[in-house]
């Protein structure tokens, strides 16, 4: 657990030091946001923030993962690479945007192909992984469930609507990086446990490290590391926000969360966890559905969900906090199916 917290902090040191190096050097640039027409009025103030900030958490979470994971790998390591596969598609789309001088980045199409040719390697890695394999917990009920060869497409759409998920989240200053932050240290401590669990008992009475168990607990590592770089990032993320993350942070993110979820094995509980991930894409699903069925009307005041609580009068700290509150309870309930 040492090396966990090691991590974390490592993370997030790395992060706030790359602060006051990558936000003016983003301004030289004129790698400012583009703010929505269509968005709340409040947000317009916003235009020309600094984004791509997620290159800042990225760094953190390099730099503490590979220092602190050794030579456990085989899970990490695929970590990190789909972390900055996903980080990759969302530079293109920040690049494209801060040139053009508006919100058209890479087009709908070109951003899934991108994911779902992620999504495809990390499933099939996963899958023939003997790490991992083909099997997911079922929470509360001590038991798995093998999907054979239906886990690959299982894992690829659950890759790709997590992303999107968090993609969409990123709508307030320090909700995605605040939100992903509990999640990750609620993960932390589950890699922990089940690190716990696959230590085998030595001749000498003491708890012998297995390869799998040093294997879980480089991803709990990995899992330290996302919160500490999404912590160090709310130094400057936080209302109001001096820099913002752009896809290049929200899109690594969703693919960090689904890495973790899946080396876990837990997939089925990353909706309960990333519960308030969940909140924002059935808004949109569910706006848009209704505008289109209902001839124009709609459910909530703007979607995603988070614009919606905005409207109606509550302040963008007031939702972050409830965001985070709200993660924080439904991980605290999920870690209770492994104890």
């Amino acid at each position: 657990m040492k090396t966990m917290i090691y991590a974390l902090l490592l993370s997030m040191l790395v992060t706030v030091l790359a602060g006051p190096v990558c936000i003016p050097l983003l301004k030289r640039l004129k790698f400012g946001q583009s703010e929505r027409d269509l968005g709340p009025q409040s947000h317009l103030k916003k235009a020309g923030t600094p984004t791509m900030g997620g290159m800042m958490f990225l760094a953190g979470i390099l730099v503490a993962t590979l220092l602190f994971t050794g030579l456990a790998n085989e899970m990490a390591l695929p970590a990190l690479l789909v972390t900055f596969a996903f980080s990759l598609v969302g530079f293109l789309d920040d690049f494209l945007k801060v040139r053009k001088h508006n919100t058209d980045g890479l087009r709908a199409y070109q951003k899934i192909i991108a994911q779902f040719g992620i999504a495809l390697i990390l499933a099939v890695y996963a899958y023939k992984s003997p790490m991992i394999g083909s099997s997911v917990y079922l929470p509360f009920m001590d038991a798995e469930w093998d999907l054979g060869v239906f886990y690959i497409p299982f894992i690829v759409f659950v890759t790709v609507a997590t992303v999107n998920s968090v993609n969409l989240t990123d709508g307030l200053d320090g909700l995605a990086a605040g939100t992903t932050s509990v999640y990750a240290i609620a993960m932390a401590v589950i890699f922990a446990y089940l690190n716990g669990a696959a230590l085998m008992p030595s001749d000498a009475g003491q708890a012998a490290m297995t390869q799998k168990a040093a294997e879980l607990y480089s991803m709990g590592v990995f899992a330290a590391a996302v919160a500490g770089g999404c912590l160090g990032f709310l130094v400057f993320n936080a209302y109001p926000a001096r820099v913002f993350m752009g896809d290049t942070g929200s899109l690594a993110l969703g693919g960090a969360i689904t890495c973790l979820a899946v080396c876990s094995r837990a997939v089925l509980l990353l909706p309960l966890m990333g519960i308030c991930f969940v909140a924002s894409s059935v808004s949109v699903i569910l706006q848009v559905g209704s505008y289109k069925l209902r001839h124009g009307k709609r459910i909530f005041r703007m979607a995603p969900l988070h614009h919606h609580f905005e409207l109606g009068g509550r302040s963008e700290t007031q939702i972050v906090c409830m965001y985070m509150l709200v993660t924080m309870i439904m991980c605290l309930v999920c870690i209770l199916a492994f104890a």
